[in-house]
């Protein structure tokens, strides 16, 4: 297995795991929801959930690997404002907590170029 095929299939697993979660336990990624989207905080929860899973497959499959890295840079990219309301809100939460929410903020930084690697490496 090669270093790319390697990362590929890290990629898709994270993906796969949180698409999962969105639906196994919904509630916390409603909070997460905007309220200026319109529509239930639910649905977007489920959205982003089969979003992350056709991401997951896009980047599982060789065919479609550099499509699916694509996206799914644009879906982290497309989700970060769920983060600052995360960070936003919990901004009164004890240190561990907040220092949680501030974290995920710059964290999105490396999972993006991540999936732009994938993208890369895959052509």
């Amino acid at each position: 297995m090669t270093d790319s095929s390697r990362a590929a299939r890290g990629l898709a697993t994270a993906m796969a795991a949180m698409g999962t979660l969105h639906f196994a336990y919904p509630r916390p990624f409603d909070r997460l929801i905007p309220r200026s989207l319109p529509g239930s905080p639910r649905t977007w929860t489920h959205l982003s959930g089969v979003a992350e899973l056709a991401c997951a497959a896009a980047v599982a499959h060789p065919r479609t690997r550099r499509v699916g890295g694509l996206a799914t840079a644009a879906l982290m990219v497309g989700v970060f404002p769920g983060n600052v309301k995360m960070a936003y809100d919990w901004r009164h939460k004890p240190l561990p907590l907040r220092a949680g929410a501030y974290g995920r903020l710059p964290l999105q930084i490396p999972m993006i170029a991540f999936a732009l690697k994938v993208a890369r490496d895959a052509r």
